[in-house]
């Protein structure tokens, strides 16, 4: 525990202007970070009494052990950069509203020529018309399987189009009448394009319109005695009125707003906001945060508006309905503007049917409260007794709030990768993860996994000890006026640190052998105050350094389940970028052992002469006439492939697919690895099949 008065500014020291300030702890980690139209006001409030200080704000000023600050020149810009910083840092003692998942919209390709509709996630791209967010894929689904009825457009990936175009028939869709298969012909572009803007038309909103047409050209059928035809209009009525009947009219006026609404205790606090579009709900959304700042619905709702409408949010709508303003309000929705573009107003319903909104929208803010108080109960209270149990039956000092795994995958030998997976709180912190190259004393791999383990723990502590000789971590760095550096930035870029962060329990796959590889590494370094264990497969054992036998945890014991948890996390995290790096040997060119030729070379010679084999035939000026090959380069390559014994002569060697991107090795010890690393269904070969397609 600090004392807050071994940090706080001298008086006269603080600028009585407005700013953003931010503490940290002392290991050097950002642990809160806040901003004030005064900041010699807010801070000196930092700094009284600790008695008179909430309970969770005394307990953030005894953690850190410094406090910085940044003057800027008006309220709006600190909006901008607190919630950069808060972004960047990930302060322990901020309120985040995390959500816990990606949202759908129903999406509409209007950059394209023949225009789709599908499931989206993610960011958004230019040329693309979105509507939702939805809170399930499958309600979107159900929506566009009844509109196709009226509105035949293409709802296929790019790889059925093709093959049904060069097939010259189109797929199931377009024989049961749900697609006008554009792909075969059967409708031109320009009408295929016309169809899909009805398409956004009715759903942003202009129903009426489409729902008289039908009924006209309905009335119009059954009066010419075409009553097949008036019978299918009949149904196709119908879906639109179902679609219409799912999105009711909440506000008459045709307004488009967010309805933000609250629900919380000391503890947690629940958000839940309804999207209005055009007068109708399009989505919803909501989370649970924990309440770590004390904080009231006013600062709670700056918050969440800055987090929400941040950068690669949500789109900002004309009206943003919350259930308090905030104190700068007039600032916020001026940062509003400039995300949207135009002005947006921000305020409270006080009556009529937006306040009716938002009471419902309320309603729903207090019933998902309930309900995570439900489940995360019995969570809160594993994950309490798993420290305490680790704590207790491996005779640590403190409870390991921060806990690091490492696992080695490998082939024989080859392609050999470790693993780091961290879980603070006995939660995983995916930004964390970190996964290595093993290069071995010769640069050739390690001999098996004990040598590789000792490599990865080696590079993991010399980076720590590097980044905090540097000032970088740690709490007795300090600068030429013997002021301490702020520990866990690095001072150059100004950003957070990659390995200044030691762990309280250091867990490592496997049985003795492997425990005293990385003790040794531990015991080179000169790291004596992290605990080591080994977490064995076959019986689940626990090994500590230097002990003949081991420990054994009851089967039912909490703190077992949180290692297993731990270790299998890091296997997963390591196999799946062993597998990547296997993938990437096993599509190698032989262009890849010419001197000189980059990726980008690479693609630019394979465009031109779509092969390698007529690459190999091609003479040394047919190669320099390429953009970027120079006529020594030309050379080169011409020699390289012709030589005797040159795999182009033989047989067709694999080459790099000229459209896409090569695949490259992060240069540098080690590579940051989370989820975002990881291979996703995005980088799988397309499903061949007809319909909706979610990315």
């Amino acid at each position: 525990m600090t004392n807050p008065a071994s940090y706080r500014p001298r008086p006269g020291e603080i600028p009585d202007a407005p700013g953003v300030y931010r503490f940290s702890d002392p290991s050097g980690r950002v642990i809160y970070v806040g901003k004030a139209k005064s900041l010699r006001s807010r801070l000196a409030n930092y700094f009284a009494d600790l008695s008179t200080l909430h309970p969770r704000t005394a307990t953030m000023v005894t953690t850190a052990n410094r406090v910085e600050w940044t003057v800027v020149g008006t309220e709006v810009e600190a909006l901008s950069l607190e919630y950069s910083w808060i972004k960047e840092f990930d302060p322990r003692f901020n309120v985040k509203y995390r959500d816990d998942k990606s949202y759908p919209y129903l999406a509409v390709t209007m950059g394209e020529e023949i225009p789709r509709v599908q499931v989206m996630r993610g960011a958004k791209r230019a040329g693309t018309r979105y509507f939702g967010p939805y809170s399930h894929a499958w309600a979107i689904r159900e929506t566009v399987d009844l509109l196709l009825r009226v509105f035949p457009i293409r709802s296929c990936s790019a790889g059925v189009f093709r093959r049904a175009a060069s097939s010259g028939r189109p797929c199931l869709l377009g024989y049961i009448d749900k697609c006008s298969a554009p792909c075969v012909g059967s409708i031109s572009p320009e009408d295929h394009r016309a169809l899909a803007e009805d398409f956004c038309a009715f759903m942003a909103g202009e129903t009426a319109t489409f729902v008289r047409r039908l009924e006209r050209e309905m009335a119009s059928a059954a009066a010419e005695l075409d009553f097949e035809r008036a019978a299918r209009l009949r149904d196709d009525l119908g879906a639109l009125r179902r679609v219409v009947e799912k999105n009711a009219v909440v506000l008459s006026d045709g307004t488009d707003a967010d309805v933000f609404a609250l629900a919380g205790d000391e503890l947690e606090v629940s958000v839940q906001v309804f999207h209005v579009r055009g007068g109708r709900v399009r989505g919803q959304r909501g989370w649970v945060s924990e309440r770590v700042e004390d904080l009231d619905d006013a600062a709670l709702v700056e918050r969440l508006l800055l987090q929400v409408y941040g950068e690669g949010g949500a789109d900002v709508p004309r009206e943003v309905l919350v259930p308090a303003l905030p104190e700068d309000a007039p600032e916020v929705a001026e940062w509003l503007a400039r995300s949207r573009g135009a002005k947006v107003s921000l305020r409270v319903p006080a009556r009529g049917d937006k306040r009716a909104l938002a009471e419902t929208v309320r309603t729903n803010a207090e019933g998902a409260l309930a309900l995570h108080k439900t489940r995360r109960a019995g969570d809160l209270t594993a994950r309490s007794r798993a420290l305490a149990d680790l704590e207790r039956e491996l005779d640590l000092p403190t409870s390991p709030l921060r806990i690091e795994c490492f696992d080695i995958s490998t082939t024989q030998g080859s392609h050999q990768v470790g693993s780091m997976v961290v879980f603070e709180d006995g939660v995983p912190r995916k930004s964390a993860y970190r996964h290595f190259v093993v290069r071995g004393a010769d640069g050739t791999g390690a001999r098996d996994d004990t040598e590789a383990m000792h490599e990865v723990i080696s590079r993991r502590f010399k980076r720590l000890a590097a980044e905090r000789a540097a000032g970088i971590g740690g709490s007795d760095a300090v600068d030429e006026d013997g002021i301490p550096l702020s520990g866990a930035v690095d001072p150059t870029t100004g950003r957070p640190a990659r390995f200044a962060y030691a762990p309280q329990l250091l867990v490592v796959d496997g049985g003795p052998p492997q425990v005293a590889a990385a003790q040794r590494a531990l015991d080179e370094l000169g790291v004596d105050d992290v605990a080591l264990v080994g977490l064995a497969k076959r019986l689940e054992e626990v090994w500590l350094p230097g002990e003949e036998f081991p420990v054994v945890l009851p089967r039912t014991s909490e703190g077992l389940y949180l290692l297993q948890r731990v270790r299998d996390e890091a296997h997963r995290f390591a196999i799946t970028h062993h597998r990547k790096r296997r993938s990437t040997a096993m599509t190698r060119s032989v262009l890849d052992d010419v001197p000189g030729l980059g990726p980008a070379r690479q693609r630019a010679l394979l465009a031109a002469f779509r092969s390698v084999r007529a690459l190999a035939a091609a003479t040394p000026d047919e190669i320099a006439a390429v953009p970027g090959i120079g006529p020594t380069l030309a050379q080169v390559v011409h020699e390289a492939l012709t030589r005797p014994g040159a795999p182009a002569l033989d047989a067709e060697a694999p080459a790099l697919d000229a459209g896409a991107p090569a695949a490259t090795e992060a240069v540098g010890d080690d590579a940051v690895g989370d989820e975002a690393a990881e291979p996703s269904a995005a980088a799988a070969p397309p499903r061949a099949e007809a319909g909706i397609l979610e990315p």
